[in-house]
């Protein structure tokens, strides 16, 4: 992939942060080198990952390499989605109202809350004993 032509952006969600990458092509996804069916193996992960592409009509006019650290996988093609949408918006902004009113350029900032001390989990309590 020639990095002089090709526009980077960053997408987060949970713990997961992807760097995306995204130059004209033919349509071609990597996710951390490996091809894009291999890395999400459920086919809605994939769905996740490609509806910025879909709702813009660009599913095939650009090449994607995108690593992606921490997290999960549902958490890594929120991640991914999230940076394709904001370097999709880089390279030509009649995208962004598309996108933006489809939710895909907000960051999802939903993540998992702490355990609380003298409890069991986040909000979970102990069973109440009266005596």
């Amino acid at each position: 992939m020639d990095k002089k032509n090709a526009i980077a952006a960053t997408g987060r969600r949970k713990c997961a942060s992807a760097r995306v990458r995204i130059d004209a092509g033919s349509g071609k996804i990597t996710v951390n080198g490996q091809k894009f069916e291999e890395y999400f193996e459920t086919e809605a992960l994939r769905g996740y990952v490609m509806q910025p592409l879909n709702v813009s009509g660009a599913a095939e006019a650009y090449d994607i390499d995108a690593s992606v650290v921490g997290g999960g996988k549902a958490g890594q093609a929120g991640a991914i989605r999230h940076g394709i949408a904001r370097a999709l918006v880089l390279t030509d902004e009649n995208y962004k109202s598309v996108l933006k009113s489809s939710g895909m350029l907000t960051r999802d900032s939903r993540v998992k809350e702490r355990k609380k001390p003298g409890q069991p989990g986040a909000r979970r309590r102990f069973q109440f004993s009266k005596r």
